[in-house]
């Protein structure tokens, strides 16, 4: 039993056990100089306990915090404390960071204050692996945050602005995105000239105090040519990050994508700069440069996972606006080519056609219109909208403009019409649904006849400028296969009554009751007698505003009376 032993006996036990225990002990004097250390501490700050005796731990381990604040405390209080030493002992180390987890606790005799003790143990794995988690839950705040700031449209330039605006405010003092310009952004231009990359600026962020001098760097939409072997080609052709680090007496030459920066890079105090590639679908798209000066420290490894992480998903939304713009352009060409002026009618009736297409960005929609000489003299009117929209709407819209024409050259008569052109179309693959409306002008009995197909109803502006909408069993849309189309006519009055038919564009607000958008269109006051020039100018006035959400299409007719032989 211990309590049989002697004070020599118990004092060799103690040692026994200090000695063969893998944690180290430490006791400091009231001076906080040491005064012991077990083998275990020996073996942990690599020198024997003679070099230890009488000494502090900053005269000895001048690279180790050992929290003497709360030593003293400890010594002036006596509340035992746990802390954590950081830094590093002489022992040798490959780590970047040693930490031990210490607890200590003032040693007494009969109230008298001796010194303290303390027992630590090396926590530097499980500190490092708390590090590593809170530096991926830190990355993965700034990839949630970044899924709802990155990509919020299909326009690239904003999608540009919305990564550099993100990065500035995570990583960088000052960020860019520069993507390889496709065929549009090259029109009249000169080609590079051979090896050399050209890359067009789309958005420039930077810190307030920078945006002066980053003027220098130049504007978005202007074109920079990159020489072989600098940083941003390499950046593109290896697809990997560069991380160029500049102490302050090294030259910017080394790290200048191109020589027009070198100033730049002095004046502002650039010192580490990272660059980004931007690839998508394995397709390079451009890059992006992020930016550090004096007063920021340099990027870090860190730094640079997280810049690629956001990189990659920014450069999916990009290739994406890419891919929409492409497309957009491809429909919007498509649709201009089949929208050209329709066919001069016959005499004795007057045509205006107008085309919208939506605000800037908008996807291009399935509107069309036409007009068709009929052989007996009348004129086929002819106005539709294809369901959904890009390309494969616009592809679509061409079979139903070149399919009115085939029917109508048989038989003219519109409700006929739509019920051929609604079998056809049910029986063709992944075609789209579209609304319709048809409308014959007849000069010899002054009067229109007219069929629809889920479209909106014809007006007649009267020429006193009021507006009435004709009355119409709309049917339902071509493609369906179900048919059921009612044929109207409407006797024109006065002198020079106008037919209108439009697309929903042209009437339609989001959130709003239909009946209300067409209240709009009847309670105009038009100019009825005016040139049907101006009236339809005088229509798309009145009622498409400059943000309009959807295309807007309209075909006006006047039919004059037909002057006798």
């Amino acid at each position: 039993m211990l309590d049989d032993l002697s004070s020599q006996e118990y004092r060799a036990v103690v040692e026994q056990m200090l000695a063969g225990t893998g944690a180290g002990v430490v006791v400091f004097d009231t001076g906080l100089r040491f005064a012991y250390v077990n083998p275990a501490l020996e073996q942990i700050n690599g020198f024997p306990l003679s070099e230890h005796l009488g000494r502090t731990v900053a005269d000895v381990m001048p690279d180790l915090d050992a929290g003497d604040d709360i030593l003293r405390q400890i010594l002036a209080d006596g509340v035992p404390r746990e802390v954590l030493a950081a830094g590093h002992t002489r022992a040798p180390s490959d780590r970047e960071r040693r930490f031990w987890h210490v607890s200590y606790h003032r040693i007494e005799n009969r109230g008298q204050v001796l010194g303290i003790m303390g027992i630590l143990q090396e926590v530097t794995d499980a500190q490092e692996q708390r590090a590593a988690l809170e530096r991926a839950r830190s990355r993965l705040s700034i990839l949630d945050r970044a899924a709802t700031q990155i990509g919020t449209t299909l326009d690239i330039d904003t999608t540009s602005r919305e990564l550099a605006r993100f990065l500035v405010d995570e990583l960088a003092d000052a960020a860019s995105v520069e993507l390889i310009p496709h065929e549009r952004d090259d029109e009249g231009r000169r080609p590079p000239a051979s090896g050399i990359l050209r890359l067009r600026r789309s958005a420039t962020v930077e810190k307030p105090p920078l945006r002066r001098k980053l003027r220098l760097f130049g504007t978005p939409g202007q074109q920079h040519d990159y020489r072989p072997g600098t940083p941003i080609p390499v950046c593109l052709d290896t697809r990997q990050p560069q991380l160029v680090k500049l102490p302050p007496d090294a030259d910017p030459a080394q790290a200048a994508p191109s020589p027009d920066r070198i100033a730049v890079y002095r004046a502002i105090g650039v010192h580490s700069l990272l660059l980004v590639p931007l690839v998508a679908r394995d397709e390079s798209v451009g890059v992006v440069a992020l930016a550090r000066v004096t007063g920021s420290p340099a990027f870090t490894d860190d730094d640079v996972v997280t810049a690629q992480d956001l990189a990659g998903r920014a450069a999916v939304a990009i290739d994406n606006a890419h891919r929409f713009t492409r497309e957009h352009h491809i429909a919007r060409d498509l649709q201009r080519a089949l929208l050209s002026r329709p066919s001069a009618p016959h005499p004795g009736i007057e045509i205006a056609s107008r085309y919208r297409p939506a605000e800037r960005g908008a996807l291009v929609g399935g509107d069309w219109f036409d007009s068709i000489p009929l052989a007996d003299g009348r004129t086929l009117l002819a106005i539709g909208d294809v369901m959904g929209h890009g390309l494969t709407a616009a592809v679509d819209m061409s079979h139903y403009v070149l399919m009115v024409r085939e029917e109508s050259a048989h038989d003219p008569e519109p409700h006929r019409v739509l019920e051929r052109m609604d079998a056809r179309m049910s029986r063709l693959p992944d075609i789209r649904p579209a609304t319709c409306l048809l409308a014959i002008a007849d000069s010899r009995s002054f009067t229109y006849t007219y069929s629809g197909a889920g479209h909106l109803p014809p007006a007649l502006i009267h020429d006193s400028g009021r507006v009435e909408l004709l009355p119409l069993a709309a049917g339902p849309p071509l493609g369906t296969g179900i048919g059921g189309y009612t044929r109207h006519a409407a006797a024109c009055t006065g002198h020079a009554g106008t037919l209108l038919l439009y697309t929903d564009g042209l009437v339609e607000h989001r959130d709003e009751d239909i009946d209300a958008s067409l209240q709009r269109l009847t309670g105009l006051q038009l100019p009825g007698r005016a040139p049907i020039e101006g009236l339809a100018d005088a229509i798309l006035d009145a009622l498409v505003t400059a943000n309009a959400q959807d295309d807007v299409a309209l075909i006006a007719a006047r039919v004059h009376r037909a002057v006798p032989q």
